[in-house]
């Protein structure tokens, strides 16, 4: 294999996702062959650890053997059949699998092929069961610093301008409402305060409240209490707002507990699940409701939720998300990952004693500090490259940088990455 070859065809037939490709003239695509447990390895055979989950789906390794085994399994049956009509046992099976994890009141799932079609259908559907009951209710509120994907409902409720803010002519109505600043009681009721101001103001205009419970990942990784979610959540409810919880980055497992509705005691109108779903092989998202929400969609055709996706519920999709539901419940996954967040966040510490690192912090298996310095808006390009030349697969997020491994991550991989990780801090005060 040409790698130069590689390259060059890349650049000049691939248009990357998230990336100003003028940037890659400084900074050169990598190509990576094959991958294995918690490492890629590039075509010269040289391995990275992959510590963001290969974009946070990756839960138990690169081409994990049963994971593997069971999509083989579904090769030699069924690869695909249309959704509308039809079903197919793993679909069947999953559905009471995943149902059975959850609170009473996520009842009916609502299958899409990624986290982004995910939210699309709950805004759709939430509006819409309000246009049922004879209310219209036309404005989405969301958090101040939120992320929720990138088509246009999505991006409407977001808000993290590098995203969205070209795009606001073409947007759907959002109004957003402001985080608590810390945990402390007094910043989590002024925050309170300022929701119920906004949900006053626009009584009954407002259809539904998405929230990342407890993290907002592409928004910086900020975390935020589990009493504001739950307050909050509550609050909207009042003033008979739907809830959109967007678990599609924190869910199965991320957050520390598997939902991290768990963790807010709340049970929301709507779940959204992507990401570590499939344990990173294939697309798949879902979006769980209650009885309620689906029965005011049942009866006349004029009712129906007419919303499809061509690969929805794909049977090598689910067979994924089967396997990853049997390494969780086989292998005792949420308690262990305690432990091991427990010693990553105790070996992060040794970062603490450099003036350029600040509030390292942890939620779950998300782990992140800020980079103090002026830096640039390439620091994250910079980062990724110092990162490889010591064996690391890292992408910040401008200047915050985090660590969201696979779960299967031993201990002498996470000294290997603190290590590593004190070279390259060094090598930037350079």
């Amino acid at each position: 294999m040409n790698i130069a070859n590689l390259i060059n065809d890349d650049l000049q037939f691939i248009w990357h996702p998230c990336t100003q490709m003028k940037d890659m003239q400084d900074f050169p695509l990598l190509p990576i062959k094959r991958g294995k447990g918690v490492y890629l390895y590039d075509f010269n055979d040289n391995k990275y650890i992959d510590c963001i989950s290969s974009w946070w789906v990756n839960l138990f390794g690169h081409s994990n053997d049963y994971i593997n085994s069971k999509i083989k399994e579904q090769l030699e049956t069924l690869e695909h059949i249309i959704f509308a009509g039809y079903t197919h046992e793993g679909i069947v099976n999953y559905s009471k699998r995943i149902i059975s994890k959850l609170p009473n009141g996520l009842d009916k799932c609502f299958y899409a092929d990624n986290g982004s079609s995910a939210v699309e259908v709950a805004l759709k559907m939430s509006y819409h069961f309000h246009l049922l009951q004879g209310n219209r209710r036309n404005i989405f509120l969301s958090l101040e610093n939120s992320y929720h994907g990138e088509t246009i409902g999505a991006l409407s409720v977001g808000d993290v301008g590098i995203y969205k803010d070209i795009y606001n002519d073409i947007l759907i109505s959002n109004i957003t409402t402001r985080l608590p600043k810390d945990s402390s009681a007094n910043e989590i009721e002024s925050a309170l305060h300022s929701l119920e101001t906004l949900l006053v103001e626009n009584d009954n205009k407002i259809c539904a409240f998405i929230i990342e419970p407890l993290i907002q990942c592409a928004g910086g990784m900020r975390f935020y209490p589990s009493e504001f979610v739950f307050k909050a959540a509550n609050l909207c409810k009042k003033y008979g707002v739907c809830v959109i919880f967007d678990e599609i980055a924190v869910g199965f497992g991320r957050s520390g507990s598997m939902f991290a509705l768990e963790e807010c005691n709340v049970v929301p109108d709507f779940l959204c699940l992507s990401k570590g779903i499939t344990g990173g092989y294939l697309p798949l998202s879902v979006v769980i409701t209650s009885n309620e929400i689906y029965s005011a969609f049942y009866g006349d055709y004029s009712k129906a939720f007419l919303h499809s996706h061509s690969y929805t519920g794909n049977p090598l999709s689910i067979a994924c998300a089967n396997a990853t539901l049997d390494i969780f419940e086989n292998n005792n996954v949420i308690a262990n990952n305690k432990i091991l967040s427990n010693y990553i966040f105790y070996k992060f510490q040794e970062l603490s004693n450099l003036n350029m690192v600040s509030n390292i912090r942890r939620q779950g298996m998300v782990f992140a500090f800020d980079l103090n310095g002026n830096f640039d808006r390439t620091i994250s390009l910079k980062f990724s490259q110092l990162a490889l030349q010591e064996g690391l697969i890292i992408r910040p997020l401008g200047n915050v940088v985090y660590f969201m491994p696979p779960y299967i991550i031993t201990n002498d991989e996470v000294d290997f990455v603190v290590d590593a990780l004190m070279k390259i801090l060094y090598k930037l005060n350079m």
